[in-house]
This record gives structure tokens, C-alpha cells and sequence, in this order.
């Protein structure tokens, strides 16, 4: 299993919050959880893709066992297939498959704590090789057939390889970042105007800017704390969800905020704060038009781009499950949502309409985390 040894438990137990709390509680409980943790969702018989509509998932597992597993849905024939990398290949993937995307006729699993990206046919899932030696990768996005960036939890850059060859080009160094961080820990990225924009998330509170051409910083916007999801909107705004400071620990009280930002002069229009007793900001999307901003925070919220202030009344109510993450389909707008359960065992996609009503449910990996629609 590939590891690296430079973050400490702590802070990875700060980063994951409540899923790695979990964690910890398991390790103290008894060997009967690991084997629950490790079994398959189903048996791992390998079929071919092929042309199906559906959506790509990419599941954590739990952090230092390397059951990361990627899922597959046909939401046309309401079929999933899960393990898929596993069952064609008979290989693991690795430790925590934070996100998943396709570009070209390659599927690339980031694996944050094996320091790696694996990449994939997304028709037959037959391994094409890696990018490794990273740091801790969390999100791939491509400027070109040629060249793509890695944003990275504690690199303290961001890193450039070619998506043709699979090779590593360069880097892209960032600004000395928080103390408590190494450099700035890049997220979630979004292009536009002919600019990379980046957040800047764990113990920061930058949107950091690049130009795509010369790879540099050139600017950056200050934000509330811990930026992590970031989204464009229909109007070509940018809107950032903030952690704030769960739990307070690094001795800073602010709460959760969704923030826009007008790229064209870099500056900060409006934010909007949390309640300090709701619960975590964990994912932010939109609707296909971009007119709508869905919050998951507990619950999940809906709030027009054009509002003023936050919605109090759920669109959506998590009950007794514990929502984990969220895709929007931007196809029809139809929204998965994920219900980690005890964030052991293998959860739950629950698949709404654009109405919000549930039209489907079925069992992933363990801890669901992003989504790629794959439609033909």
C-alpha cells in the first residue's frame, strides 16, 4: 500500500472532520468493524462499460487501509456496478479516492493519501498508467490536451503534467501560505476569463488566480476562512463555501460563509455567513442553468444566484442520514446525494429529481465522494 509520512493523523483528522473522527472510534472498538469495512458492495464480476449514461463515483474508503473503490450507475437502466477498476483489473486503487473526472478517453481516480493519480479506460476500465510521486492530490484540471494541474493538500504547489503522456512538466509555486500549512493547500479549481482560479483551503483563506499560458500566480483574492468548494455561476460569478473554523481549532471563531467573487476585477461582492449552529458546510453545486446554488450543510439547501441572503428551510432534509457529498447531473439536473451511514460501511447514493424528490437508491463503496456524469 502507498503512503506518505509528512501529515500527521491530527491534521488529517482536522481535514476530514467527522468521517475520520469515525475512524478513530473504529480503531479503539474492535477488528469486527475492519472486516465490514472491507467487504465488496457486490460481487466483483467484470463487464464492460461500453456506451452506458450514467455517473462515475469515486468512493474514499477509509484513510491508511486502501479501500478506495470506484462505482459505476446507469441511471438509464437504474443498474450499479461496483469495484469496477478492481474487477477488470484485480488491482486496488489505492488509499482515499478524493475525485474523479474524464478527459478525452481516459477516467483519472485521484488517490489522496497514495500520492497518485491512476488513470483508466472509462469504457472498460483497463488500467493506462499513473501519475505518482505526488504529495497529497485532490483535484485534476485540464487546460489542454497537453497540460493539466494538480491541486494539492500539503505540496505546497500546484502541480503540471501532460495528459497525452502522463508525465510530470513542472510545477507552479505558490506563495508562502499559513504556518500551519506547507505553502497554500490547494482545492477545487474553476476557469474562466482565460484564468485558473483556485482555493486555497485548509488553515488559508486565499483564492489564489493563475494564468494558464506563463503558469504563474498573478493575483489572488482574500476570503473567509478555509475556501473549499467553488463554483461558476450563469453569470459568470464565482461563489466560494467556506468552512469557517469547525470546532475552532486553530483559535479562529469565524463561521461558515458562501462568498461571490466578480473575476473580472478579482474582488469580493457579498458574503453571506452560517449560522454558527448549523451544521458543516461540506459541498456546494449548481443547476445546469447556473442559476441556482445548491448548500450541502446537514441538510441541503437551494438558493438562487440573485439572492441576498441564505435560505433557512432545507430543500432537501438529510433525517437520519448523514449526507456525505453531491453531484449534479447537468444533463437534466437531477441531484445524487450521499448518505455515508457510519462511514465504515458501504453507503448509500440517493438519486432526486430536479424537484427534490427521491427516484432511486442504491449502495457504493465506502464514503462516496465526487461524481462524474458521463453522458453520451
Amino acid at each position: 500500500m502507498e503512503t506518505y509520512a509528512r501529515p500527521s493523523l491530527f491534521i488529517y483528522s482536522w481535514l476530514a472532520m467527522e468521517k475520520l473522527i469515525q475512524n478513530i472510534i473504529w480503531l479503539c472498538t474492535g477488528v469486527f468493524l475492519l472486516i465490514a469495512c472491507e467487504k465488496e458492495p457486490v460481487e466483483t464480476v467484470f463487464e464492460e462499460l461500453g456506451n452506458r449514461n450514467g455517473v462515475f463515483i469515486s468512493c474514499e474508503g477509509n484513510f491508511m487501509y486502501g479501500n478506495a473503490s470506484l462505482s459505476f450507475y446507469d441511471k438509464e437502466e437504474k443498474e450499479v456496478f461496483n469495484q469496477v477498476f478492481y474487477a477488470r483489473n484485480r488491482a486496488p486503487l489505492g488509499d482515499v479516492a478524493h475525485s474523479v473526472t474524464i478527459y478525452g478517453n481516459q477516467v483519472y481516480i485521484v488517490l489522496n493519501n497514495s500520492g497518485k493519480i491512476v488513470v483508466a479506460d472509462p469504457r472498460s476500465l483497463e488500467y493506462k498508467g499513473a501519475i505518482k510521486g505526488l504529495v497529497s492530490p485532490r483535484y485534476v484540471h485540464f487546460i489542454s490536451d497537453s497540460k493539466a494541474y494538480v491541486s494539492d493538500l500539503y505540496g505546497g504547489r500546484i502541480t503540471i503534467f501532460n495528459p497525452a503522456t502522463l508525465s510530470v512538466t513542472g510545477t507552479i509555486q505558490l506563495p508562502d501560505g499559513k504556518p500551519q500549512s506547507a505553502g497554500h493547500p490547494t482545492e477545487t479549481f474553476v476557469e474562466t476569463m482565460g484564468k485558473v482560479f483556485v482555493t486555497c483551503w485548509a488553515y488559508d483563506e486565499y483564492v489564489m488566480i493563475i494564468d494558464p499560458v506563463s503558469d504563474t500566480v498573478i493575483d489572488s483574492v482574500k476570503v473567509p476562512y478555509q475556501p473549499k468548494k467553488m463554483v461558476k455561476d450563469a453569470n459568470g460569478k464565482l461563489w466560494v463555501l467556506t468552512d469557517g473554523n469547525f470546532n475552532n481549532l486553530a483559535g479562529n471563531a469565524e463561521k461558515p460563509a458562501i462568498v461571490k467573487i466578480d473575476p473580472a476585477t478579482h474582488t469580493v461582492e457579498m458574503i453571506l455567513r452560517w449560522d454558527i449552529h448549523k451544521a458543516y458546510a461540506g459541498d456546494l453545486r449548481t443547476n445546469p442553468a447556473g442559476d441556482t446554488l445548491y448548500i450541502m450543510a446537514g441538510d441541503i439547501f437551494k438558493m438562487s444566484v440573485q439572492a441576498r441572503k441564505l435560505p433557512i428551510e432545507p430543500w432537501i432534509r438529510s433525517g437520519n442520514r448523514r449526507f456525505f457529498s453531491m453531484g449534479v447531473d447537468p444533463l437534466n439536473g437531477e441531484v445524487y446525494v450521499s448518505d455515508a451511514l457510519d462511514y465504515m460501511q458501504n453507503a448509500m447514493v440517493y438519486r432526486h429529481t430536479y424537484g427534490g424528490n427521491v427516484i432511486d437508491s442504491f449502495r457504493v463503496g465506502v464514503n462516496p465522494g465526487d461524481y462524474y456524469f458521463n453522458n453520451h
